[in-house]
C-alpha cells in the first residue's frame, strides 16, 4: 500500500504564486498520492479566492486553513502539521524557491531508508543582496556556537517529515517559535539535499531585513542562555575593575597627593559602564518577553476559515 504525503504551505500574499506552485508540484510527483494544505496568514490580497478556486476544482485533494490576521509563517507552519493528515509531510514555500524537481528523491529517501527526515540547504545564496548573504553567514556561526543544538547553514524550511518526526515537533507548543531549531531540537535522523538558491518565480518577499534580524534574535535567545551568562561574565569584570581602580587611585592620592584628574578618562568609563548596563538590559528583556509571551498562552493562530471539519481550532492543546 502506498504511503500518502501532505503537502504543507504556509502562504502570505501569494496570489500569483499559487497556480504556478500546483502545476509545477503535479508535475514533478505524478506518482505520489498527496494532497495540498495551504495556510492563509492574513493575506491581504486574493491569495485565499485563488486557493478556494483550486479547491473548487479538486476538493478530495486541496485543503486550506485561513487565519483571522497575520500571525506570522511559524504560526502558520505549526497550523500546517497540526492538521497535515499523510503518512508523511513536506513544508513548502509558494514561491518555487523550495524546488519541487527535489520530492521525489525526498520521498524515495524516506520510504526506503531509515531516515525521519530529508531537509533541504541551498549550496549558494547568488542572488540575494551581499549585505543579507553576509549576516545570513554570521547568523549561522554564531548560533551554533552558542546553541544546543547545531543548525545546518543554508538549511531551509523546506523538509519532508515522517509522521513520527512530526508529532514530535507538535509536542512543542511554545509562543515563540523557531522552526529551524525546533527541528534540530527533537532530533531524529535527517539528510540534506544541497541545492542552488533560486530566484522568486513571482511576487515579492515579505521578510525584509529588519524581520530577518529579529528572526535571528528570536532564535538565539530561544535555543541559548549564553548571552545572560554574557552579562553576568561582563558584571562581574567590571566589577573587579573597579575595586582595582578604587585601590589604584587610593594609593596614588596617598603617595603622590591628590592631582586633578582628566575628565576624558571618567567620561569614557561613563559610557563603556552605562553602555554596557542597557546593551545587556536590553538581552535580558528579550528573555522576559519571552517568558512574558508564554505565560500569557493564548493560541498560537485563529482559524477564521477553512474546509476542513475539526475541532479546538481556536487553541493550541498544552
Amino acid at each position: 500500500m502506498s504511503s500518502s504525503l501532505s503537502i504543507v504551505v504556509p502562504c502570505y500574499n501569494e496570489e500569483t504564486s499559487i497556480a504556478n506552485f500546483i502545476q509545477s508540484v503535479e508535475a514533478s510527483i505524478p506518482n505520489i498520492i498527496h494532497d495540498y494544505l495551504f495556510v492563509d496568514d492574513g493575506s491581504s490580497d486574493n491569495t485565499l479566492a485563488e486557493i478556494k478556486n483550486w479547491q473548487a476544482k479538486f476538493p478530495e485533494q486541496i485543503h486550506y486553513l485561513s487565519f483571522s490576521r497575520n500571525f506570522g509563517k511559524e504560526a502558520a507552519i505549526y497550523a500546517g502539521l497540526t492538521h497535515a493528515q499523510g503518512d508523511y509531510v513536506v513544508l513548502m514555500d509558494a514561491d518555487l524557491q523550495d524546488p519541487p524537481s527535489l520530492l521525489t528523491e525526498m520521498y524515495h529517501i524516506l520510504t526506503t531508508s531509515s531516515y525521519d527526515c530529508v531537509g533541504t540547504r541551498r549550496s549558494d545564496r547568488q542572488g540575494e543582496p551581499a549585505i543579507r548573504s553576509y549576516f545570513s553567514k554570521k547568523f549561522y556561526q554564531i548560533i551554533n556556537r552558542l546553541a544546543q543544538v547545531k543548525i545546518v547553514p543554508g538549511a531551509r524550511d523546506y523538509r519532508m517529515m515522517t509522521r513520527q518526526m512530526v508529532d514530535a515537533v507538535l509536542e512543542m507548543t511554545e509562543a515563540n517559535r523557531f522552526s529551524k531549531g525546533l527541528f534540530a531540537w527533537v532530533g531524529f535522523d535527517t539528510y540534506y539535499l544541497s541545492y542552488d538558491n533560486i530566484a522568486r518565480q513571482s511576487g515579492q518577499t515579505s521578510w525584509s531585513f529588519t524581520a530577518l534580524l529579529s528572526y535571528a534574535l528570536d532564535g538565539i535567545t530561544a535555543f541559548s542562555t549564553i548571552p545572560l551568562l554574557w552579562s553576568s561574565l561582563l558584571g562581574f569584570i567590571l566589577f573587579v575593575l573597579s575595586i582595582l581602580l578604587g585601590l589604584f587611585f587610593l594609593i596614588r592620592t596617598l603617595v603622590f597627593g591628590n592631582p586633578t584628574s582628566g575628565w576624558t578618562s571618567l567620561i569614557v568609563v561613563i559610557l563603556f559602564v552605562s553602555g554596557s548596563q542597557l546593551f545587556f538590559l536590553g538581552i535580558i528583556g528579550k528573555y522576559l518577553s519571552h517568558i512574558y509571551l508564554e505565560v500569557k498562552n493564548r493560541p498560537l493562530y485563529l482559524v477564521k476559515e477553512s474546509d476542513l471539519k475539526f475541532k479546538n481550532q481556536y487553541r493550541k492543546q498544552r
